[in-house]
C-alpha cells in the first residue's frame, strides 16, 4: 500500500524559506513521476511542482523561480525548497503522483506571516 508522509511546514514570515520533505513507503520515488500539490482554505488542491523519473522538473507559474523540487534516491523522499515565500503560499501541502492520484498523506501546514 502506498503511503505518504509530509513533513517540514510552519511558520515562515515573507521572504524567508522552508524545506518539505515527503517520504513515501509502497513504492520507488526515483521510478515515479511525483507531484507536489497545495490547497488552502476554501479553494480547490492545486498543483504546485513535479518531477519526473528521468529528474525533468516543471512548476507552476505561481512559484517558479522560488520553489525547488528534488529527489533523495537513497531516502525514498522528496523535497520542496520553497524560497522568497509570500503570504499567498499558506496553504497545507500534499505529496502524490504526478498521475493518477493514490491516498494523499496528512500533509504539512505553510502559513507565511508577518
Amino acid at each position: 500500500q502506498v503511503q505518504f508522509v509530509e513533513s517540514g511546514g510552519g511558520l515562515a514570515q515573507p521572504g524567508g524559506s522552508l524545506r518539505l520533505s515527503c517520504a513515501a513507503s509502497g513504492i520507488i520515488l526515483r521510478l515515479t513521476n511525483m507531484a507536489w500539490y497545495r490547497q488552502a482554505p476554501g479553494k480547490e488542491r492545486e498543483f504546485v511542482a513535479s518531477i519526473g523519473s528521468g529528474g525533468r522538473t516543471t512548476y507552476a507559474d505561481s512559484v517558479k523561480g522560488r520553489f525547488t523540487i528534488s529527489r533523495d534516491k537513497v531516502k525514498n523522499t522528496i523535497y520542496l525548497q520553497m524560497n522568497s515565500l509570500k503570504p499567498e503560499d499558506t496553504c497545507v501541502y500534499y505529496c502524490n503522483h504526478d498521475g493518477p492520484l493514490w491516498r494523499w498523506g496528512q500533509g504539512t501546514q505553510v502559513t507565511v506571516s508577518s
